[in-house]
């Protein structure tokens, strides 16, 4: 339970952090910042496990903000191409 509250903290302020990064005509309100942050976390964890062989353990640390903010703008970039594309 506390993993999935962590998650939606972390993800809030890294889809927050990122979007400030990155804006745009991104819509959505603080159930979708959060989830592109959790996301976001995710993806850069999976990323950097593939990419660096290194582990990725507890969100809940500036390691998971990080990852989270990476994650999330790198997220954001694949789909401001994809709304570039289909224009």
């Amino acid at each position: 339970m506390f993993t999935l509250i962590a998650y939606i903290i972390i993800g809030l302020i890294g889809g927050s952090i990122a979007k400030a990064i990155m804006p745009g005509e991104e819509g959505g309100g603080w159930v979708a910042t959060a989830a592109l942050g959790a996301f976001g976390a995710l993806l850069a964890g999976w990323l950097g496990q593939l990419i660096f062989d290194s582990s990725y353990h507890g969100i809940f640390s500036i390691r998971g903000l990080i990852f989270s903010v990476v994650g999330a703008v790198i997220i954001l970039t694949v789909q401001g191409w994809l709304k570039k594309r289909k224009a």
